[in-house]
């Protein structure tokens, strides 16, 4: 028998699962902005996809991306309550290292900070030798996908931390604190090395977390 054609997600399906994002980020930031707001937010997050192989995905992607956008335009215009501080993680194209340092700052600090992974030229596709290093410590990384970076998400930031220079030139803003980490580069590594990126970056989120007094 050969191998099971794959089907494209039918229209009706695709538009009932826009509509489906659509509420649940009404529902979730209804107070805090209007629905237009909600909606260009959410369509520019869509707008940022091209990648057909990820087409079916596009929309619970675009919302996960469209609620750290609203979220933090809440924070800068005080509609929403800033409770614990923001990092910001800003890889290339977020398939390593700030997928790794986002995913060791929410295990190390125990919920006490919120932590974005984005990419300058963030991409969904992820690399399997990170997903198999994290998996050893016990993070999940699956189901895990940076951000393209976005100046909302800048302007509501504590801390962004750039992952070297092929990231390119980011604006921090003047109520952020910059940090560049200089860090080899996991994709497409071997596993050996990849361990000890994940090392490196692990005494890095330590000493972060540490200073920001967000140490679980």
């Amino acid at each position: 028998m050969g191998a099971k054609e794959s089907r494209p997600t039918p229209p009706q399906a695709n538009e009932l699962l826009l509509g489906k994002c659509r509420e649940e980020l009404e529902a979730e930031f209804g107070d805090s902005h209007s629905r237009a707001t909600i909606n260009r937010v959410f369509d520019d997050s869509l707008a940022g996809f091209s990648d057909a192989e990820v087409a079916d995905y596009v929309p619970t992607l675009a919302q996960r991306i469209a609620r750290d956008r609203l979220r933090a335009l809440g924070q800068v215009a005080g509609t929403i309550a800033r409770d614990r501080p923001e990092i910001v993680f800003v890889g290339l194209e977020g398939r390593g290292r700030s997928l790794m340092a986002a995913g060791l700052a929410e295990l190390k600090s125990d919920g006490s900070v919120n932590v974005v992974a984005t990419g300058t030229r963030a991409t969904a596709a992820l690399d399997e030798n990170v997903i198999a290093a994290m998996a050893e410590i016990g993070i999940d990384l699956n189901e895990v996908y940076a951000k393209p970076l976005t100046n909302e998400v800048l302007d509501a930031a504590d801390v962004v931390v750039t992952l070297g220079r092929s990231v390119g030139a980011v604006t921090v803003p003047e109520t952020a604190e910059h940090e560049d980490w200089r860090v080899g580069d996991p994709v497409g590594a071997p596993l050996t090395e990849v361990r000890r990126i994940r090392h490196e970056l692990e005494a890095r989120v330590d000493d972060l977390l540490l200073r920001l007094g967000a140490s679980s």
